[in-house]
């Protein structure tokens, strides 16, 4: 027997020696024998026990439905009516030559189906609460497992939906710089290379340090810089407080590349992306601006597109939260503002 079990069984046992000893001194007080109260007693006690180990087992695998609990109540009134019956025959039998002890058997009937149909029930709701709640804490288990994985699994393609457009856009730049400038075209697939490398490994990890991000991010923006050359400037301002903060995986690349897109694309004059980390509210706080030029935007707005609507779905299912992000426009300037809480 496991230890867990002793410890239910002791419990389960101190319970009835106790139901023994009331039903000894009760049955002795109407003047019968002690010898012959506590076999009464002990007879009894034990059939009940008996009976409510079945009724509990009963309800450990049969739970009534809801609106049903009369074949439970059922279940529990018949188990008493044997008990009680069990109970009767087996003391005539064996004092059947005490008359005063027969009569006072039969005088007692009702008396021991009312006690008896007390105990079993009392049993019974205590043996289906517990089955219950116990069901109902399994079933939440399996709903919040079944919850992480779905979230997961989004949250898996979300980042595999975000790499394909930036890869793209890194071969044609290959395929372009390969004929006229075969350096930079392998120094591009160096990074590139370098860049997938971290990208694999961070899809692992689910919170990393602000630093480890923007080493990584730098990667992207050293790929970039190929491609747009002196026009792409990257201003980055991070202290050592902030460097040490968490925050998800490959959070900040659709971010930036959503500033290149806008800052860059359709123009031909050189930019400069901002990017500043801060603790506001005991939550890291990143800044990401970058300039805008509604009229050589090809009529585009910058806004909560593809890849920064991606990243506020990755919040959200990460935090539970639609206040994480946030975007602001100031004249010519485009402003992305990331909250990301430190208490997990």
């Amino acid at each position: 027997m496991s230890a867990v079990s002793v410890k239910r069984f002791i419990p389960y046992l101190s319970w009835w020696l106790l139901i023994t000893i009331i039903q000894v001194v009760v049955v002795h007080r109407f003047n019968i024998e002690w010898k012959i109260a506590m076999v009464d007693a002990l007879l009894s006690t034990a059939i009940l026990a008996v009976a409510s180990y079945v009724i509990t087992n009963t309800f450990r695998y049969y739970t009534p439905a809801s609106g049903k609990y009369i074949y439970g109540l059922a279940i529990v009134a018949a188990l008493t009516i044997l008990c009680v019956a069990v109970i009767t025959h087996t003391l005539n039998y064996i004092f059947i030559d005490n008359n005063a002890y027969i009569y006072f058997l039969g005088q007692s009937v009702p008396v021991r189906f009312m006690l008896a149909l007390l105990m079993i029930a009392l049993m019974g709701v205590t043996s289906w609460l517990r089955f219950y709640m116990k069901e109902q804490t399994e079933n939440k288990k399996r709903k919040d497992d079944a919850g992480l994985l779905l979230r997961e699994a989004e949250l898996s393609k979300l980042r595999q939906q975000l790499q394909p457009h930036f890869l793209f856009n890194s071969l044609n730049s290959i395929s372009s710089l390969a004929g006229s400038r075969p350096e930079e075209a392998r120094k591009m697939i160096q990074q590139l290379s370098d860049f997938l490398r971290g990208t694999l490994k961070k899809d692992e990890q689910q919170l990393v340090l602000l630093s480890d991000e923007l080493q990584h991010l730098q990667l992207y923006l050293d790929i970039e810089k190929v491609r747009f050359g002196h026009r792409l400037t990257v201003e980055i301002n991070c202290d050592e407080t902030t460097a040490k903060m968490k925050l998800p995986s490959l959070l900040l690349q659709p971010i930036v590349e959503n500033a290149i897109k806008f800052g860059l694309y359709d123009t031909t004059d050189d930019i400069i992306i901002s990017i500043k980390a801060s603790t506001v509210n005991q939550q890291l706080t990143v800044i990401i601006e970058n300039p805008f030029d509604p009229a050589t935007a090809g009529g585009q707005q910058p806004g909560m597109g593809f890849g920064l609507g991606s990243v506020q779905r990755r919040l959200y299912l990460l935090y539970s939260r639609n206040d994480l992000l946030a975007v602001e426009k100031e004249g010519s300037l485009f402003r992305t503002i990331v909250k990301i809480p430190q208490n997990q």
